[in-house]
């Protein structure tokens, strides 16, 4: 799989899709990008870039290949750490709790 980007006069949304309607007619394609500021077209796949540039050629478009090489890798997700509670040392008081049930011995924590 590699990714191909060429330079291709687009200047209207109706150059966009025949553009796209050319390219897409190909087979090994996984991805079709258009950038309309820039005026390039990405392709991501299985197919030979010269078969890009003659069919967008074929429907009057002026296309140089750019760069050929391969797609970026998809960034690794790194997993979310959660910070740990702030520890309250300065912060907390130590209370006495009691409890006296009925007809019982009284309990205390500390």
């Amino acid at each position: 799989m590699k990714k191909t980007v060429l330079k291709v006069n687009i200047h209207c949304q109706k150059c966009k899709k025949e553009v796209l309607k050319a390219v897409t007619k190909l087979t090994g394609i996984n991805q079709v990008t258009i950038d309309g500021e820039k005026e390039t077209l990405t392709v991501v796949g299985d197919v030979d870039p010269v078969l890009i540039t003659e069919a967008v050629r074929k429907i009057g478009k002026v296309a140089e290949i750019v760069s050929v090489g391969p797609p970026k890798p998809p960034e690794p997700k790194s997993p979310v750490k959660n910070p740990p509670p702030p520890l309250c040392y300065d912060y907390c008081q130590l209370v006495p709790v009691s409890h006296a049930p009925y007809g019982g011995a009284p309990c205390s924590i500390l």
